[in-house]
């Protein structure tokens, strides 16, 4: 029927105009290569890891963090076993670092063991970091991660991200799918954000927050499914000076297994409708701030994708309905469907490809994996539609993704 021709067209071209400007973060972000920080003195960082029966990986990012050429005796590793069940501790504390047992079956989640961390650190050692750095227990740095680091921070910055390398990239499309968001998220979208002086956005690991901030903050008061996203929400409400560090660069573990990437983007949705409750408000109020563009960024991060693609679904379930009731084919939708999907693909493949093109030798895969999940990308992002419907109506549980430490 027309009127559902006529929705379909409608829904993609609002996803373009609420999309089409991150094509031109692709242009800012490739437009000149990213430089280094000049190095500067080194500040005294406390490293903040939130650990679950993660024994079998964290003594590589102990490991990691013990390579480092930072400079000794600035940086603390302190680790919080949150409930664990097996030997994390043990293995933390031999590797050197400071750790304190959490056992608490009411609060659970990384949010609130990153809280109990923080003010175990404050009671125990007092005022002397300058700056947190969060890590997952599965994460493995370079080198230099700290180094490079501490001389965005120096710039002034209250919050800095950093590369996010996919470990496990080219174990299977959906390690590679999820490796290709969080490198688009770092490579293109947190550098143009950054060049243009707006808020980056915080994905869970791999990011440097002052010790000031944390205290005009109260703690780590971020407790929703997605509590990156959350402090990410309200780093741009309350005008944080938000940066990216191109050339520190982490290695993280995907999930492979369908049952854990399911967890992990049911819990991601039913997050992002915790946030738009809490700061939908504001962010919608800051549009017509002075800061427009980076309200208006960090909203299409939090809103229009679930809004289009549930509304997507729901259009074309009616209208399916409606042709059977009619006594029309139903199948007559859809050319009209396959018009949406296309657009939303065709707007993706150029993220994928110059991503791939760019990090070709930092990407951990074989070429012809690195080629295929280019067109897979889209496909993969796609599965978040049916996560995101189940997440409207189902009680959605922090569930643990098993890490096999792959290395990279």
């Amino acid at each position: 029927m027309l009127i559902f021709d006529i929705l379909n067209l409608i829904i993609g071209t609002v996803f373009l105009l609420c999309y089409g400007y991150q094509l031109v973060y692709l242009i800012i972000a490739y437009s000149k290569r990213p430089k280094a920080d000049p190095t500067s003195p080194p500040h005294r960082l406390a490293v903040l890891i939130a650990a679950r029966n993660e024994s079998r990986v964290i003594h590589n990012l102990l490991q990691s963090l013990k390579e480092q050429d930072y400079p000794e005796g600035y940086c603390s590793i302190f680790v919080v076993a949150d409930n664990c069940t097996d030997n994390t501790a043990e293995i933390a504390r031999e590797m050197g670092a400071t750790v304190y047992e959490r056992f608490n079956k009411t609060e659970v989640g990384k949010g609130y063991a990153i809280d109990y961390l923080i003010k175990s650190i404050d009671r125990d050692f007092g005022d002397i970091y300058d700056a947190y750095i969060m890590f997952d227990a599965d994460n493995t740095l370079k080198p230099n991660y700290l180094t490079e680091m501490n001389n965005t921070f120096s710039r002034g910055f209250e919050v800095v991200s950093s590369y996010r390398n996919p470990s496990n990239y080219g174990e299977n499309w959906r390690a590679g799918g999820m490796g290709m968001y969080f490198l688009r998220d770092s490579r293109v979208l947190n550098l143009a954000r950054m060049r243009l002086g707006t808020n980056t956005y915080i994905t869970g690991t791999g990011f440097l927050f002052s010790r000031e901030l944390c205290k005009r903050y109260g703690g780590w008061p971020f407790h929703c499914l997605t509590e990156d996203g959350e402090f990410t929400m309200h780093n741009a409400v309350h005008n944080a000076k938000c940066g990216y560090c191109n050339s520190a660069m982490f290695f993280d573990e995907q999930p492979v297994k369908l049952r854990d990437s399911w967890n992990q983007q049911t819990r991601w949705c039913k997050g992002g409708l915790q946030i738009f409750k809490i700061y939908l408000p504001s962010l919608i109020k800051g549009i017509f701030s002075k800061r427009w563009l980076s309200y208006f960024d960090t909203l299409m991060t939090l809103t229009p994708a679930y809004v289009l693609s549930m509304t997507a679904v729901a259009v074309n379930t009616l209208g399916f309905i409606v042709n059977i009731l009619m006594g029309h084919n139903p199948l007559t939708l859809i050319p009209e469907i396959l018009m949406l999907i296309g657009i939303c693909y065709f707007g993706l493949i150029p993220f994928s490809i110059s991503i791939t093109i760019s990090e070709w030798e930092n990407i951990c895969a074989s070429a012809p994996k690195k080629i295929l999940y280019m067109f897979t990308f889209p496909l993969f992002l796609f599965t978040f539609i049916p996560a995101a419907f189940v997440a409207l109506f189902k009680k959605v549980e922090w569930k643990q993704i098993s890490h096999e430490g792959k290395k990279n």
